[in-house]
Order: C-alpha cells, then sequence, then structure tokens
C-alpha cells in the first residue's frame, strides 16, 4: 500500500497522513488503482474530530519544510503549533477551531488545494482525502475509536 499524503490542518481539514511525496515526484508515484464500483465515497469533515489539528505528529509524518515551498509558510504552520502539539486554535473542549472561517489555505481540504501542495488530481481528490483522514485518525485517536467509526459513517456515496 502506498503511503498516504499528510496534510497539515487546524480545524476540520487537512489531515497529516503518512509522508507524501515531494511536489513533482508524485507523477512517478503509485496510487491505489481506482475500484471499478461506481460508488466512491465523498469526503466530509466530521465536526467534532480534529485529528488534523495534532500539528506536531511524529517522525512517521511530513514536516513542514517537505510540505511547503514557500518559507511563509512554513513559519505560519510552525507558529500555530502549541506545547502540546495541537493548533493554538484548536479549541479541545468544543472541537473545533476557534478561525476556522480564516483558517489558512492549507487548512481547508478542497482539490484545488490538494493539487496545488500535492499533485493530485481531482478525480483522485476524494479517494486521497478519505484515506488521509482515516491515517490522521487512526494515528492519533486509534484504529478503534469513535473518531473514525463517526468518520466512516459520514461518508457519502456517488452515483
Amino acid at each position: 500500500m502506498p503511503p498516504a499524503i499528510t496534510l497539515p490542518s487546524f480545524s476540520s481539514v487537512i489531515f497529516a497522513a503518512r509522508r507524501p511525496p515531494q511536489k513533482g515526484k508524485l507523477k512517478n508515484a503509485k496510487l491505489p488503482e481506482a475500484t471499478p464500483s461506481k460508488k466512491e465515497p465523498l469526503w466530509g469533515c466530521v465536526e467534532g474530530c480534529g485529528a488534523c489539528c495534532k500539528l506536531a505528529k511524529g517522525p512517521a509524518f511530513a514536516t513542514p519544510e517537505e510540505i511547503f515551498t514557500d518559507p511563509s509558510d512554513i513559519e505560519l504552520y510552525k507558529s500555530l503549533i502549541g506545547p502540546d502539539g495541537w493548533c493554538i486554535h484548536y479549541e479541545k473542549s468544543t472541537r473545533k477551531c476557534s478561525i476556522y472561517p480564516d483558517r489558512p489555505y492549507f487548512c481547508r481540504v478542497e482539490p484545488d488545494i490538494f493539487e496545488s501542495l500535492y499533485g493530485i488530481t481531482k478525480k483522485k481528490f476524494n479517494k486521497v482525502a478519505c484515506g488521509s483522514c482515516r491515517d490522521t485518525i487512526k494515528e492519533i485517536y486509534g484504529s478503534h475509536s469513535k473518531e473514525l467509526d463517526n468518520f466512516n459513517r459520514s461518508l457519502k456515496s456517488s452515483d
């Protein structure tokens, strides 16, 4: 199984999964084959999860320097990491982002952002986003967590 993609985030988006390929190298990387099924899961954020808001995830995850080419993005990302490794804007009591409408672009799980940061085409966006989210939830909360169950139940299928 190929590595998942790390996507930094602070509230509902961008879940850091396993190390991403460097920009420009993805063309040679093998991505999972599309299943012949017509029902592909559609990515959607699950409120009250916040797994993507754990910014300091450890050595198995990509560093900001591996994700971003712009030094100001690296600096911004690092400035958001609190002493406990969680985003400083993540409200643990409510499990929500306190700056959600104004969060940085890299906190948004959107096809255009996946394409610009990771080279993921719009056609593969849902599959990669769902896989990345699952991997991050498993790493942060565990493979038998209520957060993972909630995410899996929330996925919708395309027709």
